[in-house]
């Protein structure tokens, strides 16, 4: 709770006033390029003649933020590594739902933060938790010490998660330029999946060595985004004044999941559809463990995994633009689900096929569903909810992911993958139901 006090109230304000100094002085000398309405009040993007921004510059820090976070040299064999330190799949999704519980319990007060004392704040914090949490991971040996690690890499993801995007739209918007977002988020999703997959060949390569060689290594990744944030620089934007605190964020939220129908079917739509995607990075490791597929092979299929994300990602914005927001929404949702029930029966590389075609759905999903709920949210809490939606995502897997590891356990993997079709199913179909009746996917 200290820390949620800390992240709301001492850390807002203290930036707060050094941030209202500098929109005083400088932004009100700027010129005024979009107006857009909220329902508290206005805010404006300003462009001032005093401020060095530039759309390039943080564009590079963005693709670096995201390549120190999402190549991952540890994910091909952590699962190998987990097993080596004396812990079964219980163990391992009870490790990943206390990763996921901090997460929610951080996500929005961080969201928050980010959207009152600023993004490049959030991302530099978050940035040096995730480097002092791998750090911890290297010299760590039994799950409660593993605890520590992940609670750290929580923190640390709960501060970048949101921020990014937000950053990444109010940069473009600064420049008029908000109807590339997709392209964009496509293009920096894709440097992410394409380091993962360069990442999975690596750290396949190190674990042959050692299975904890990949964590010092990928402490020194993560470092790389620590410089990365110091190069951002806040978009001009001008926001409406506000006094931080826990009344300002249950506004937020109650608009967001309750009030505001629009924002509530998008946001729970898309965190189904998200935690369906993560789940599956966990089922994946034991799968190619269930088919008998060579340790050696483990990076390159991850490789290959990321791969396909990464191209789906670029070509997103093509493919919404051929079939439209519904028909694409569409085809991602029915490829996931039907990807979990397919691979409950197959096996091999018929099985392998099939994950190739989840991880393109998933590619495919990640930039439209952003830009999705960036189109009808402001600046203001932008930030603030897209945590939401992550707090979601983390939220129904810190639920369902201990039960789908007691059920591969006590059953099977092919059940516990039955049983997350079905789930999913269910609640993709119902979320897509409301998502479509009130076309999320465009604002009014």
């Amino acid at each position: 709770m200290n820390v949620i006090a800390f992240i709301l109230f001492i850390l807002p304000g203290a930036v707060g006033i050094n941030k209202q100094w500098n929109q005083e002085n400088h932004y009100s000398q700027g010129n005024s390029i979009l107006l857009w309405p909220r329902c508290c009040g206005n805010f404006h993007f300003t462009e001032s003649r005093h401020m060095s921004f530039s759309v390039q510059r943080n564009l590079t820090a963005l693709y670096l933020i995201k390549i120190a976070k999402w190549m991952n040299l540890v994910m091909p064999v952590i699962v190998l590594f987990y097993n080596s330190n004396g812990m079964n799949m219980r163990d391992i999704f009870l490790l990943q739902s206390v990763y996921s519980v901090t997460l929610m319990t951080l996500e929005i007060p961080t969201g928050y933060f980010a959207d009152v004392a600023g993004r490049k704040t959030s991302l530099l914090i978050g940035s040096l938790f995730g480097f002092g949490g791998y750090l911890i991971y290297a010299a760590s040996f039994g799950f409660w010490q593993f605890v520590i690690a992940e609670t750290i890499l929580g923190v640390g993801q709960s501060l970048v998660s949101g921020a990014d995007s937000a950053m990444l739209y109010d940069t473009l918007a600064a420049k008029r330029l908000t109807p590339k977002y997709t392209r964009f988020e496509g293009r920096i999703t894709s440097f992410g999946n394409f380091a993962e997959a360069f990442a999975g060949i690596i750290g396949g390569l190190l674990a042959v060595y050692s299975l904890r060689l990949p964590f010092y290594v990928q402490a020194c990744v993560a470092f790389i985004a620590v410089p990365a944030a110091l190069t951002l620089r806040e978009p001009p934007v001008h926001l409406v004044a506000r006094k931080p605190g826990l009344r300002d964020v249950f506004r937020i939220v109650r608009n967001t999941l309750f009030r505001d129908q629009k924002l509530k079917w998008n946001t729970i739509f898309s965190a189904v559809t998200g935690a369906s995607t993560l789940t599956m990075a966990w089922f994946a490791q034991p799968y190619f463990k269930n088919i008998g597929l060579p340790v050696s092979w483990f990076g390159v299929v991850w490789a290959l995994l990321n791969l396909s994300v990464g191209v789906a990602a670029i070509r997103a914005w093509k493919i919404e633009k051929r079939l439209g927001a519904p028909y694409t929404v569409l085809l991602f949702t029915v490829t996931l689900i039907s990807s979990y029930l397919a691979l409950s029966l197959a096996e091999g590389i018929f099985g392998l096929i099939i994950l190739m075609a989840f991880y393109l759905a998933r590619g495919l999903a990640t930039p439209t569903l952003r830009n999705y709920i960036n189109i009808i949210t402001t600046s203001d809490v932008r930030a603030t909810v897209l945590s939401v939606r992550n707090f979601v995502i983390r939220l129904l897997f810190a639920v369902l992911g201990p039960v789908y590891g007691w059920i591969t356990d006590a059953y099977s993997l092919s059940t516990a993958m039955l049983a997350a079709g079905l789930i999913y199913g269910m609640l993709s179909g119902i979320s897509l139901f409301f998502f479509l009746r009130y076309k999320t996917y465009k604002a009014d």
